[in-house]
């Protein structure tokens, strides 16, 4: 089998690059919540604006917070005792019809791009609804039972922060971010593993996301004390735009940015992206 030096070296742009890791099932995807609101999906300032409308704060109250829905989240969980309410106003609100997911371009690429593995950070079941519309199996994984029960040879949709379906999963609250900082839950755990071996792509990220940048680092710290930092598979994130900080910030963990081609519409850049990535792997 071809190493993924020997390809680098006989390919001519990191495209090529990264369709045919692809090609080879040797890349995994990480999604964010840039594709789920592609097809409608609220965003989070719907969730900091319900949040602040529940406890009867100004939103002036969280003005130069980082993450300000994770810390009004654990605020609710203080005053309300817990969860429940919030859980079941997103389980109503954080959902898209299957027709608007079954129309949507970009979620048929990512189900014909055939990762063995792609994991989000989204609480939504917006990948798995794809999968269902365009008849392709699939394993959910949210939890340490999932991984030893799912089947073999489908794509594994790793919910890396929690699925509605398992309340005990989802990391909402910053005391349940704090808690994943060591990154030791199997999830993690078989992140690590998968991103040993395979290239990653990032789709749907803002690099201003502490932590997604958490995790970017955690992946070059296993590569880093490893010992075998240079033979790490290339790994990517797209992005619509970039700016010099970012991309020597991304370049530092070993992480290739790329951006739409010359003259590509940027509202549809993620889309024509995948579409190009998909005509690669099927040329090569």
């Amino acid at each position: 089998m071809r190493s993924s030096k020997a390809v680098e070296a006989r390919t001519s742009s990191p495209r090529d690059i990264l369709a045919d890791a692809i090609r080879r099932r040797h890349a995994i995807l990480f999604v964010g919540a840039g594709v789920s609101m592609a097809v409608g999906l609220p965003s989070w300032q719907t969730l900091v604006d319900h949040l602040l409308k529940e406890l009867d704060l100004d939103p002036a109250t969280i003005e130069g917070m980082n993450d300000g829905y994770q810390m009004l989240a654990e605020f609710y969980r203080l005053k309300r005792g817990g969860l429940g309410s919030l859980r079941s106003w997103l389980d109503r609100n954080w959902k898209v019809s299957s027709d608007r997911v079954a129309s949507s371009r970009l979620h048929k690429l990512i189900v014909e791009l055939g990762f063995p593995a792609i994991y989000t950070t989204n609480y939504d079941r917006n990948l798995e609804t794809a999968f269902e519309v365009h008849n392709k199996p699939y394993a959910k994984i949210a939890n340490a039972r999932q991984i030893v029960d799912a089947a073999d040879g489908v794509t594994h949709i790793i919910k890396f922060h929690g699925d509605f379906d398992d309340d005990s999963s989802l990391v909402l609250t910053e005391t349940d971010f704090l808690d994943r900082l060591s990154f030791d839950a199997p999830l993690d755990i078989k992140l690590r593993a998968d991103a040993l071996g395979r290239t990653i792509l990032f789709i749907g990220y803002s690099m201003s996301d502490p932590n997604i940048r958490l995790l970017l680092h955690s992946i070059w710290q296993t590569w880093e004390r490893s010992g075998h930092k240079d033979h790490r598979p290339r790994s990517f994130v797209f992005m619509s735009s970039s700016n010099p900080v970012q991309e020597a910030m991304l370049a530092r963990w070993g992480i290739t940015l790329l951006t739409p081609e010359r003259g590509a519409c940027v509202d549809d850049a993620l889309v024509a992206f995948l579409a190009d990535i998909h005509a690669r792997v099927r040329r090569s």
